[in-house]
């Protein structure tokens, strides 16, 4: 009996001094909940930039790095098809515009002839009154004035029949230019395809191909970005992504600048998910950015998605399960609020004065 008792006792012993050595109290403290992300550095409005046509790269206008302005060539492709698209229809606007209005113009040939029509028609005219005037006093023959009058209404047929050619013709020859004027601007809309022109202000931070080498419509030849403003793209796993919200604050780590923390904040959620890394895209902007960034940076990011300046909080190790802790009174249910990787926010259950121990693996 002297043994059991002894037994017992000095168990009791044992618990007592482990529960001891592994026994905290809740704390009250500030506690910041975030979601992890992986971090990458790019420009803003970062593009690929890609040729409509094919052909051969004939000169780069830029080198990697150089800054350029909206328009400002990159790169040129050669292909002579185009080239002579807009030299024949050059050509062909020139006889155009020749014919309607030039030295040689068809218009200014039957407006001759309408002058010449009309100094017959009035010759006609005269020969024709004249005529009935005397043939109206019984004076001369009627052959000859059935003559004369038949002169008189072929002059006037003639005339009306050539200002209905001039007309014709001019809206003809107007439509011909105007053809012609749409043809040469198609043709140097085409030769401008040949260029690859930066679509905003910013820096090339890629050039993938050389002069000489072959350009397709299906690969990008260049890639450009702002150089003035950077963003920073985090992947959030799916089970999280549902807690982010735009303008929380996001504390950005950076490989490049070691422990420094730069905060930034959440510009854009992006709804389709990358089904190969089950992960959702989220864009934030440097509030205070780094001075010196490039394209690819790498680091980590945490969102913070709530924030308690005096929360009860107790450490996660303490945790039985999900929500119970060990207490001198056995194990206890609790209500968990906010967490980290370390702490856990208690709701309900225990209070500050309630000592609780590590479990027991």
């Amino acid at each position: 009996m002297r043994k059991t008792l002894l037994f017992i006792f000095g168990s009791a012993l044992l618990f007592s001094c482990n529960h001891t050595s592994d026994k905290t109290y809740p704390k009250k403290m500030s506690l910041t909940e975030s979601v992890y992300a992986s971090a990458t550095v790019q420009p803003d409005s970062l593009y690929q930039a890609y040729s409509i046509v094919m052909g051969i790269l004939d000169k780069v206008w830029v080198e990697e790095g150089d800054a350029v302005a909206k328009g400002d060539r990159i790169l040129q492709i050669t292909n002579t098809s185009p080239e002579l698209n807009r030299k024949n229809a050059e050509l062909s606007l020139r006889l155009a515009r020749e014919n309607y209005s030039g030295s040689a113009a068809v218009l200014k040939g039957i407006e001759d002839e309408i002058q010449a029509a009309e100094l017959k028609l009035k010759n006609d005219s005269i020969n024709y009154f004249r005529q009935k005037n005397l043939w109206d006093q019984n004076i001369g023959s009627k052959v000859e004035y059935d003559t004369r009058k038949l002169a008189y209404e072929l002059s006037q047929n003639s005339l009306s029949l050539l200002k209905q050619k001039y007309d014709r013709t001019k809206n003809e020859l107007a439509t011909q230019v105007q053809q012609a004027e749409n043809t040469y601007k198609s043709s140097l809309t085409t030769s401008e395809d040949f260029t690859v022109v930066s679509k905003i202000d910013g820096k090339v931070y890629a050039i993938y191909k050389n002069p000489g080498e072959i350009i397709n419509t299906v690969e990008p030849v260049a890639a450009v970005g702002r150089s003035d403003k950077f963003i920073v793209e985090l992947l959030v796993d799916e089970v999280d992504i549902v807690k982010v919200k735009n303008d929380q604050k996001v504390y950005i780590t950076l490989d490049s600048y070691g422990e420094d923390v730069f905060e930034a904040k959440v510009y854009k959620i992006y709804p389709r998910k990358d089904e190969s890394s089950q992960t959702f895209m989220v864009e934030a902007i440097f509030v205070n950015p780094p001075p010196t960034l490039y394209p690819g940076l790498s680091g980590e990011g945490n969102i913070v998605i709530a924030q308690k300046e005096e929360a009860l909080t107790i450490p996660k190790e303490y945790l039985i399960g999900a929500s119970k802790v060990l207490t001198d009174d056995g194990e206890k249910d609790i209500t968990i609020g906010l967490q980290n990787m370390e702490m856990v926010e208690v709701l309900d259950g225990i209070t500050e004065n309630t000592a609780i121990y590590i479990p027991e693996e």
